[in-house]
């Protein structure tokens, strides 16, 4: 298959077979056939609109055409026959799409038996379900109208510049025969099919990690977790959870294909210290009041930690979320087939070592570390008191969203 290289106006690109290429957008009133010049360059792209269901945005095939052309050909006034026209493809139906991950699916479709040695291409009309959640900062997507050539069934489409975890879709497609002089005969669109994308799976969670650990910076002593809060909510908790801190599910922060995102129960803590002092900051961006617990009442030998995600937003700090499980809890069970368990005495994160016969903890200092711990906590295991510094509100991650563009904690998956 022959295309555009995007890079290089005045040459072209050879892609590997099959391969799906994103399409130029096609504005027109009716569905023709047109030979597009393109500006400034000698040669143009022959296409052909597609789209015969209302809308103005059409499928184009590329090949190489000799000179620019001006004007479109007059299109075939309706219910003519060409000459020399071939026996019209039946419509594909019977959509099927499975084996569904963050960035790639495998498709199939039923079409009459007359058809199968005649298509020679597939066009694939792939678009997302907008919402009123969606990030209004996430960079603007390729066109996803997509071409390869006709490979039996199922098909994988897989495209990481196109597809995005966690996201819906609808697709629908279109088969077509290329004829001897360069033009397409194409069926009829096939039903629309609705599907959602995956979570970030293991290796993808790994690569965040690697990622992570390049910047994690050297590790620094820690004797307490703590918890920044209003002081209404250390009050709800002791009158009407039991004195407890409950686990609560966590938001949409973070990555967009966190497989914890929405899905996993936990209580939010922090570690990390002043590198002067080695206490934890005066200042907070979710409250005056803070409760302390010692270390090893969350983080010991009966413990087990999860690497979770790595982030940022829009900042020059970055963020990674660690979960804290006892071993064969709930959460425990929730991490153990979706997240990378890591070392608790080696790690370049969050540790927690025996020396000279005590547990020494230790948190990354270049890393701002958010802890999930995935049980209720009791609060007479530690203490609660009003910090002197200031609310710093600009730090909050509540529901913050990943920057896209940023190239030290965005892996070649969707975002």
């Amino acid at each position: 298959m022959v295309g555009w290289d995007k890079n290089t106006p005045s040459s072209l690109c050879v892609l590997p077979t099959p391969t799906f290429l994103p399409l130029h957008t096609l504005h027109c009133r009716t569905t023709s056939l047109f030979l597009i010049p393109f500006p400034g360059d000698t040669r143009a792209a022959r296409g052909l609109s597609l789209d015969d269901r209302g809308s103005s945005a059409g499928l184009i095939s590329f090949d190489r055409v000799g000179l620019p052309l001006q004007s479109p050909v007059e299109p075939v006034p309706t219910g003519a026959k060409p000459e020399g026209s071939m026996e019209l493809l039946s419509t594909p139906h019977s959509i099927e799409v499975n084996n569904i991950t963050c960035d790639s699916f495998r498709i199939s479709w039923a079409m009459e038996n007359s058809d199968l040695e005649r298509v020679t291409h597939y066009f694939i009309d792939l678009n997302k379900k907008e919402n009123k959640n969606s990030n209004k900062f996430k960079h603007r997507d390729v066109p996803t109208k997509l071409v390869a050539k006709a490979v039996p069934l199922p098909m994988t489409v897989r495209g990481h510049w196109f597809l995005s975890p966690r996201t819906e879709y609808s697709v629908a497609v279109q088969t077509a025969v290329k004829q001897s002089d360069g033009e397409y005969l194409v069926s009829g669109w096939s039903e629309t099919v609705e599907f959602c994308t995956g979570d970030y799976a293991k290796e993808h969670l790994a690569q965040l990690q690697e990622k992570a650990e390049q910047i994690a910076g050297r590790m620094l002593r820690f004797s307490v977790f703590y918890r920044n809060h209003h002081k209404e909510y250390f009050q709800h908790a002791r009158t009407h959870c039991g004195n407890m801190l409950q686990p609560y599910l966590k938001d949409n922060s973070g990555s967009h294909g966190s497989p914890t995102s929405g899905m996993l129960h936990g209580v939010f803590f922090s570690c990390n210290t002043e590198f002067n002092t080695g206490q934890p900051p005066q200042d907070s961006p979710y409250g005056r009041w803070r409760f302390q617990i010692p270390a090893q009442r969350l983080f010991n030998p009966s413990t087990n930690l999860y690497f979770a995600d790595f982030y940022c937003m829009y900042t020059a700090y970055h963020y990674a979320i660690l979960v804290l499980a006892p071993k064969g809890s709930l959460g425990d069970r929730f991490c153990r087939d979706r997240l990378p368990l890591l070392d608790i005495a080696c790690n370049k994160f969050l540790t927690c070592s025996v020396e000279d016969g005590e547990l020494i903890f230790r948190h990354a200092q270049d890393l701002i570390l958010e802890i999930i711990y995935t049980e209720p906590v009791d609060l007479s295991l530690g203490t609660l008191g009003e910090i002197s510094g200031h609310q710093l509100m600009s730090l909050s991650t509540a529901d913050a969203k990943k920057d896209p563009s940023c190239k030290t904690c965005n892996i070649s998956v969707g975002r």
